[in-house]
């Protein structure tokens, strides 16, 4: 459903994205592992058609982000970090705007998305009065809205209290059954509680691809240890 190969971005003479590739199948959540700074959200964002990649392709559902952006961002649904909102509309007002814009059934559209993130006490509620894990949870309703066959999602639980990311990752679970989804993270923690394969990435550069267990046991062989020792000082 995701597919993405030979991906690189340079800014200048800084190469900050340095050839990854890999897939991600339906029923599949990647988290996407490493530090600060590794090239995580520049990825995200070339595979959401957000920047442009210097080279390499990425495609969502067989289409090429680049060359049929209409099609591929149609089965997209994409998260950003600190994700943009208008504050002063109300919960039930936002995601109306952002059923209209893709042109789905509003009023069917909102009450469904509006119970799946569990919205529904505050769907008449601005915004701006929202506690951060209730504005992260309008953000993401936004995100799903259309039923996207593949999510992508960029620190989703940051900044979050311990519920708030209880419920975040409740949402992410019960949706992965099917769609394919790809979560970035600094936290090991987020991988073991919801990722069902990792990618640790560091400088640009894929380290290592297998699931929570299996990059478990290499790190028990000493071969991953200063990635997470990083990964753990910033957890």
């Amino acid at each position: 459903m995701l597919k993405v190969n030979n991906l690189k971005k340079r800014f200048g003479d800084f190469e900050a994205v340095k050839g990854i590739s890999f897939e991600v199948q339906k029923g599949e959540v990647l988290g996407f592992l490493g530090p600060n700074g590794a090239g995580k959200s520049t990825t995200m964002r070339m595979i959401t058609g957000f920047l442009p990649a210097t080279s390499g392709t990425a495609s969502i559902c067989g289409y090429d982000i680049a060359a049929n952006p209409v099609e591929a961002k149609q089965a997209l649904g994409y998260l950003p970090e600190s994700a943009p909102s208008y504050r002063a509309m109300t919960v039930e007002g936002y995601l109306k705007f952002i059923a209209e814009v893709r042109g789905l059934n509003v009023k069917d559209a909102v009450e469904k998305v509006i119970v799946k993130a569990n919205l529904t006490k505050v769907a008449r509620q601005t915004i701006e009065t929202l506690s951060k894990g209730y504005r992260q949870r309008t953000s993401f309703a936004a995100a799903i809205i259309h039923d996207p066959k593949v999510l992508i999602m960029d620190e989703p639980t940051d900044g979050l209290d311990p519920n708030q990311k209880f419920e975040v990752r409740k949402m992410i679970r019960e949706m992965a059954s099917e769609k394919a989804i790809v979560i970035s993270t600094h936290i090991l923690e987020e991988v073991d509680a919801v990722c069902t394969r990792a990618i640790i990435i560091s400088g640009g550069e894929i380290k290592a691809d297998g699931t929570p267990a299996e990059l478990k046991a290499k790190d028990e062989s000493g071969k991953l240890d200063v990635v997470f020792r990083n990964l753990t000082m910033m957890a």
